[in-house]
């Protein structure tokens, strides 16, 4: 296998037949030794972290692919924490598009004069150039046509399969009554047919969920939904 890249939560090597392989490390986004689903940097290592990941992506995705929904998946390792994915094309150089269903983190953070903590939303979809160096920025449907990242079409595109995704998500959270309020998606062209298709992870390190009021930490989460 040949290493594409080293990501922050994921190292990423060349197969054949248009395939990688994301081998999955138990970094995790944060900042201080705190973990945040919404930050840019690796804040601390969570043994486990991983495996748990990845435990939970496979359970989503084969969710997501028996419905008809266009993913990157085709298997997984979870002994080995390895996922085998079609290859793909990323927007620009990457886009995040988060889904909020409640008033939380850095939408309160930027909002916080128009709307309370835990305030109700309605699948507000954003999204956000990944560029480390400017913060991860958010970006309007205009920008990104105007700057040929996306066309207004690929954009509605965009938005649709994120809520379509993350009502599918939601739901089978709530079986175990767990409360989804926003979740961070990454989507790309395939690579061979330019099919806009759901890419990267489905973790409990790319969304914020809570019980009974009370926030679940990634492993706990995977714990309590997969009941492991």
């Amino acid at each position: 296998m040949q290493l594409i890249y080293k990501g922050k939560t994921k190292d990423v090597y060349s197969l054949e037949n248009d395939q990688v392989l994301l081998k999955f490390k138990d970094d995790v986004t944060g900042e201080n030794g705190v973990f945040d689903p919404g930050a840019n940097t690796v804040g601390l290592t969570i043994e486990g972290a991983g495996k748990s990941g990845l435990k939970m992506t496979k359970y989503f995705y084969e969710k997501l692919n028996s419905l008809g929904i266009p993913t990157h998946f085709v298997s997984a390792d979870i002994d080995a924490v390895e996922m085998v994915v079609k290859r793909a094309n990323v927007f620009g150089k990457g886009l995040e598009v988060i889904c909020r269903y409640k008033s939380v983190g850095s939408f309160l953070r930027r909002y916080g004069a128009y709307c309370e903590s835990g305030q109700p939303l309605d699948r507000f979809v954003e999204v956000t150039i990944k560029d480390d160096e400017r913060g991860d920025p958010t970006i309007s449907a205009d920008a990104l046509e105007m700057l040929g990242i996306l066309t207004q079409e690929e954009y509605q595109i965009l938005k649709g399969l994120t809520q379509q995704i993350c009502d599918i998500i939601k739901a089978e959270l709530a079986t175990k009554e767990l409360e989804l309020y926003d979740i961070k998606l990454e989507f790309g062209r395939d690579a061979v047919t330019n099919e806009i298709i759901l890419i990267d992870e489905i973790s409990g390190g790319n969304m914020r969920v809570y019980k009974n009021g009370n926030y679940i930490e990634p492993l706990a989460l995977e714990k309590d939904f997969l009941g492991v």
